[in-house]
């Protein structure tokens, strides 16, 4: 075995053995979600942002807070509202006076200069202040005045849309959703957990999170799962998977024609392929297995296929669809 070799096998059981401890210190404030923290993590580790849907009450803003915290990096909340501007997310350059008595413009920064951004309800912001915050996810930079500022890294945004109450929001545009990583799904607990929260929040407070790891630590991580090989028989595989969701192609499924008006695009293989390897590694693997395609499917592609009004009309879902997708195309 080559030095190599031992390096990245400690490495693996590095991540593998972070995802326990992870785990094991949200557990102290966050009860069940055990998936979409698993999703939460692949998507740090890939280097990508999530849309997250779901009603509100969740503790949504409390799992974001949770992760900053055992990574120990920096976090910010934005609420997003009609009346938010651009300046109110990037930051603002004000006037003020130096030591000397001269008048000098100081550029304030906004919320998003931060490790950690939860962006509450993005919905619900005209597509001016929404364009501001994309373009930071996009680029990792903010530009005030004509000056660019760069942003902390590693850099993470977490998006909440709230699926009730859509009178007087502003949909993104699907070129736009397709921008994030995973479309995460997290719905009402099961009873037995749902008791738990009650009498863990109505007693005595948690014990505080303990920052486990660094932002370095993430930076070396998202390092990893780059080179975490696949087989192009895998890569084949998320390929037909994300392809067979395009419509009025020749090798079209008859009920992607019916019920997709839009399919996903390249970006789509290539989050299947990099979330894989993510998934892989905080599975203590140092290859992907088809498991790991299968696996994020749902997140990946339920925010990038277009249902058309005919699915809707026929109460066909999108998971049921992605569903379809998964059974139509044989596995390697």
């Amino acid at each position: 075995m080559s030095t190599s070799d031992v390096v990245e096998s400690d490495l693996v059981e590095q991540i593998r053995s972070a995802r326990e401890q992870i785990v094991g210190e949200l557990a102290k404030t966050i009860v069940g979600q055990h998936e979409v923290i698993e999703q939460l993590l692949i998507s740090l580790l890939a280097g990508g942002h999530c849309l997250i849907t779901g009603p509100p009450g969740l503790a949504k803003t409390l799992l974001v807070r949770s992760v900053a915290q055992v990574f120990h990096l920096k976090f910010s909340r934005i609420q997003f509202t009609p009346d938010l501007m651009p300046v109110d997310i990037v930051g603002t350059e004000i006037l003020e006076e130096t030591g000397d008595g001269h008048r000098g413009m100081t550029f304030v920064k906004g919320p998003v200069f931060a490790n950690v951004i939860l962006a509450d309800e993005i919905n619900r912001t005209p597509p001016k202040t929404q364009a501001a915050m994309l373009e930071a996810m996009q680029e990792h930079q903010v530009t005030a005045a004509g000056t660019r500022y760069e942003l902390p890294e590693p850099f993470f945004v977490l998006a909440t849309q709230n699926p009730i109450e859509m009178e007087g929001t502003y949909p993104l545009p699907e070129a736009q959703l397709d921008r994030f990583l995973f479309n995460v799904k997290i719905d009402y607990l099961p009873a037995s957990d749902e008791l738990d929260v009650v009498l863990r929040t109505t007693s005595s407070k948690p014990a505080p999170i303990e920052p486990l790891f660094s932002g370095d630590d993430v930076l070396r991580f998202q390092q990893a799962v780059r080179e975490v090989p696949i087989a192009r028989e895998i890569g084949e595989y998320a390929v037909r998977l994300v392809g067979i969701t395009r419509p009025a192609r020749e090798a079209s499924p008859e009920f992607i024609n019916e019920w997709v008006g839009w399919g996903a695009g390249t970006r789509a293989s290539q989050t299947l392929v990099l979330g894989a390897k993510a998934r892989a590694l905080l599975k203590g693997r140092a290859h992907v297995q088809t498991e790991d395609i299968v696996a994020l499917a749902h997140p990946t592609l339920r925010h990038r296929v277009l249902p058309t009004y005919k699915a809707e009309a026929e109460g066909v879902t999108i998971e049921k669809i992605i569903d379809r997708v998964l059974e139509e195309v044989p596995k390697p």
